[in-house]
């Protein structure tokens, strides 16, 4: 074998087909959306499913993620690359204000901010990402979230704004 070259890995991606979600997010309020996507129902971004994460709880205002750093996720100096913990963030962030919304209203990011403070790798072992709205006001919300692992260790941080979409009639909280 030639310097530069290794064994081959592969790795099977399977997801729900994500327009069964987008209908169901049309009728359910945001919380009720997240619910049932935790328990299986409606089917999860399939983002999570290429990157290997999940939500695992979510309550008015916050949503956890979990994911089990792997070597698929690292970058070519052989730790885990930053993308993931962002994708984590945005994702735990964007749940989160998602969370409050009423039936038939969205959100879309306007500004993601990530510090990382500690590299990632697969010996890590499993890390939670727990979003919890700042605020939520009719147009803007804004929400911050830590990447740990089982020890309570921070690995990033991050904060978000998210523009609001609301349903006509639909108000919002100030």
């Amino acid at each position: 074998m030639s310097e530069g070259q290794g064994s081959a890995r592969t790795r099977t991606v399977t997801w729900r087909d994500y327009r069964e979600g987008v209908a169901a997010a049309k009728t359910l309020s945001g919380l009720e959306y997240l619910k049932a996507i935790v328990r299986g129902e409606v089917p999860g971004a399939p983002i999570a499913a290429l990157m290997g994460f999940t939500p695992v709880e979510v309550s008015e205002g916050r949503a956890v993620f979990e994911v089990e750093p792997a070597e698929y996720h690292y970058n070519p100096i052989g730790t885990v690359h930053g993308g993931l913990a962002a994708t984590l963030l945005d994702s735990a962030l964007g749940c989160a204000v998602h969370s409050t919304l009423p039936a038939g209203s969205g959100y879309t990011t306007l500004e993601l901010h990530v510090n990382m403070v500690r590299a990632i790798s697969h010996d890590t072992g499993k890390l939670w990402c727990t979003g919890e709205v700042i605020h939520v006001g009719g147009r803007v919300a804004t929400a911050q979230a830590k990447l740990t692992d089982a020890a309570g260790k921070l690995y990033a941080h991050g904060t978000t704004t998210c523009m609001l979409f609301r349903p006509p009639g639909a108000g919002g909280r100030e």
